[in-house]
């Protein structure tokens, strides 16, 4: 990928110095929509770098007429868009994609258009919507597969909508299915040996687990995604394979080294050019490592932060649970009305959401609360239903929890 950037950049330099003609905008227009593709890869989806060359690549795609075949490009300035926390300009491009698609009857253009839109949707916590989308990508894929996507867009949307379905669907409640999507995302990246999806695969897949709490799986994929990001000159998941390795060690009782591990693949992250979207869950993490280490203040001041991110950039995938851990630490200074309150907060914002895992976490915490407070009965009439709803993921430690408690409340 390095070396693509080093050839496109040449290609361009030399561009330069011919006449400006038609023809010379279409080899720029290719040159830039390749460049853009490589930079997702070396720089980060969210690098200004990124940014420059699919908005150039844009410029000339308008200049030309939108000539067929570079449907990539609003695919491309979307997913730029919306990891640096702007909404509302990733979803135009989004639907402006889909409605160019649809003239076209372009299939190509109707599974980047889904899956963008898809994608956008989850880091707003629009969850349902977003799987809706999802499911049409890959129902449009399965019709016309278009394996050259993947060298077009840096990534193979059938994939990449597979791992962005599967934490769509743990948000949603249905974790066997969430398993079986994120299992399908890697299986499909190491068929194609297409290194960039696989290790977004594994990024993705290493965040649900944490999530979940399978610190045996998530230790496994953090230590292939750091490996293969390093070799490979990927800082951006790098970044992310650190996180994951400090989360492990924290997890393992080495706190004081996860700890550092943490803070320093957060620092990466941040200036890895992934963008604001993503910082909320590294955050997160340093959080529950400060809880683990008795270290409530710093969690505090670092779950402050997480929220501070979600409020000003509108993107409120992590919302609910962030609230939630809030309230537990809060609860472990003896504050109990706050941290209800912001229990009920947790439970408010996964209800508008439709996230049933998280409204389960929020049940469970607030139940358990009332429960210590003696409204046992209040606390059964809240949590049985929410328990009542799922239909699969049993062996799961979120409903053996609930599980639990609710025999307890018995």
């Amino acid at each position: 990928m390095a070396e693509a950037a080093a050839q496109l950049q040449k290609g361009l330099d030399q561009l330069a110095l011919l006449p400006d003609t038609p023809e010379h905008q279409r080899q720029e227009l290719e040159l830039r929509s390749s460049q853009g593709a490589v930079f997702v890869a070396i720089k980060g989806t969210a690098a200004p770098e990124t940014g420059r060359a699919y908005a150039r690549a844009h410029e000339l795609w308008e200049q030309l007429g939108y000539p067929s075949g570079f449907l990539q490009i609003p695919y491309g300035q979307s997913a730029n868009h919306i990891l640096r926390g702007d909404f509302a300009l990733a979803q135009r491009l989004a639907e402006g994609l889909l409605r160019v698609s649809r003239q076209r009857d372009d299939t190509a253009g109707l599974v980047l258009g889904h899956y963008s839109a898809g994608r956008n949707l989850m880091f707003t916590g629009k969850f349902a919507a977003a799987r809706w989308h999802l499911e049409k990508a890959l129902a449009f894929y399965e019709t016309r597969p278009h394996s050259s996507l993947v060298f077009e867009v840096a990534f193979p949307p059938h994939v990449s909508s597979q791992g962005v379905l599967g934490f769509v669907l743990f948000c949603l409640g249905y974790p066997d299915q969430a398993s079986a999507q994120s299992s399908a995302a890697i299986a499909g990246s190491r068929r194609l040996a297409h290194l960039p999806s696989l290790v977004a695969g594994l990024q993705f897949d290493a965040m649900r687990l944490s999530l979940v709490g399978d610190d045996a799986a998530v230790s496994g994929l953090a230590d292939e995604l750091f490996a293969v990001a390093t070799e490979q000159g990927f800082p951006s998941w790098g970044a992310h394979g650190k996180v994951f390795r400090g989360w492990v060690k924290v997890k393992e009782g080495e706190v004081a080294e996860g700890r550092s591990l943490l803070r320093a693949g957060s620092t990466a992250h941040r200036a890895s050019g992934m963008g604001v979207a993503w910082t909320p869950h590294p955050f997160a993490l340093l959080a529950e490592a400060c809880e683990i280490a008795g270290e409530i203040e710093e969690g505090l001041a670092w779950l402050g932060s997480a929220l501070q991110v979600s409020e000003t950039s509108g993107l409120f995938w992590l919302a609910a649970e962030l609230n939630r851990r809030k309230g537990r630490l809060l609860l472990r200074q003896g504050n109990n009305d706050a941290a209800e309150e912001l229990y009920r907060k947790a439970l408010c914002i996964a209800r508008e959401q439709e996230a049933k895992m998280w409204e389960l976490r929020a049940a469970v915490s607030l139940a358990r609360l009332w429960c210590e407070e003696g409204r046992c009965a209040q606390a059964r009439d809240l949590l049985a239903p929410v328990y009542g709803w799922f239909t699969e993921g049993f062996d799961t430690p979120d409903l053996k929890e609930a599980k639990a408690l609710l025999a307890e409340l018995a």
